[in-house]
């Protein structure tokens, strides 16, 4: 059978298959452009509706609303009309007055042991630390330790806890700025005296040494350095202005250095002080 040929030329399909690839080329452009110009179309509604918003519509308020006057008349009624609880107010009370002696307590104690410390009050015999013999002898010599202000608190807090084991005595020759000024003088005492040194306020625990400011203590035994040690016959921590200047007692020898407690003893003892440093050289090394 004879094949019929196409009735259209070549020369005429050619720009018709061109056009219609330009019209599908053109449609799919379209379709791509669409969504970016609905976007940018949004986005300007957007911005639109916010620069039109109202912003005092959304604040809140910056005052605090005055209450009516009947509103504050029913609140003060309220308040009127509370029942208060016997028991509740009778324990408020005792807890108030039962604080307020416990303060007071305290610092009637603290300031005793200010006045102990200094010097200025008579010595409480159950603050010293109870001797490690009952030899009455050995009990009548006390180490009394020469110090000065300005010494390196360190060492002055070294040779306290030292005493502290011997029933020891540290002696000031007086107060640093003179007797008017006796602030610094007791920050010294508290700052000498604490076990812990980090403590601050009256609660922080105390050394049982005794801190005396004499000055005749001083004159009597010709101390010009310090530190230095003597062993005294008695108690030294008797106020001065309470015992005779040429009857009190004095050390036999006295031996001056900056040296630990035990090396103070044990040249006191080979300067011919033995038996007075005996109990104490015991004590100290826990004997």
């Amino acid at each position: 059978m004879p094949i019929c040929a196409s009735s259209i030329p070549d020369s005429h399909m050619a720009p018709l298959v061109l056009a219609l690839a330009l019209m599908g080329a053109a449609q799919g452009q379209a379709r791509e452009a669409q969504p970016a110009n609905e976007g940018t179309a949004a986005m300007e509604r957007l911005q639109k509706a916010k620069a039109s918003a109202n912003p005092a519509v959304h604040a809140g308020p910056d005052t605090i609303p005055d209450p009516s006057p009947a509103l504050k008349r029913r609140a003060f009624e309220a308040m009127r009309k509370r029942r208060v609880d016997p028991r509740m107010e009778a324990q408020a009370r005792a807890a108030q007055i039962e604080a307020a002696n416990a303060l007071a307590a305290e610092q009637q104690a603290m300031s005793a042991r200010l006045h102990q410390a200094l010097g200025l009050a008579p010595l409480d015999a159950t603050a010293m630390p109870n001797p490690a013999t009952s030899n009455a002898s050995a009990k009548a010599w006390v180490p009394l330790l020469f110090a000065s202000s300005s010494m390196p608190i360190e060492t002055l807090r070294t040779y306290a806890r030292q005493l502290e084991r011997v029933g020891g005595v540290i002696a000031f020759r007086g107060v640093p700025g003179g007797l008017t000024k006796i602030g610094p003088m007791a920050e010294l005492t508290a700052r000498m005296l604490r076990v812990d040194p980090g403590c601050e306020g009256p609660a922080c625990t105390m050394r049982n040494v005794q801190v005396v400011i004499d000055p005749i203590l001083f004159r009597q035994h010709g101390i010009g350095r310090v530190p230095a040690l003597a062993m005294v016959p008695g108690d030294p921590t008797q106020p001065y202005c309470e015992r005779e200047d040429e009857t009190a007692p004095r050390a036999a020898h006295l031996v001056l250095g900056d040296a630990a407690l035990s090396g103070l003893l044990d040249e006191y003892a080979r300067l011919g002080g033995k038996e007075e440093v005996r109990d104490a050289s015991a004590r100290l090394a826990g004997r």
